[in-house]
């Protein structure tokens, strides 16, 4: 199985608006529906990116068990 997200955009004034449903803070604006795709992309990586350090410095100085995990 693997992860699926859901990509929702918006024709707004002057271009468009999108954001992921299951990632809270990937979101993101742009000109065209092909610049909020790639801002999109961008922004993902970066909460992804973001929840990772904060979840190593939650676990610096403890005893864990850090495993990949594939869905």
């Amino acid at each position: 199985m693997s992860v699926k997200l859901t990509a929702v955009f918006e024709k707004v004034q002057g271009g468009y608006i999108a954001f992921v449903e299951e990632l809270p803070g990937a979101n993101t604006q742009g000109a065209t529906l092909e610049e909020v795709r790639v801002n999109l992309q961008e922004a993902i990586e970066l909460v992804l990116e973001a929840n990772r350090t904060l979840a190593e410095e939650t676990i610096r100085g403890r005893e864990v068990i850090r495993e990949p995990l594939s869905t």
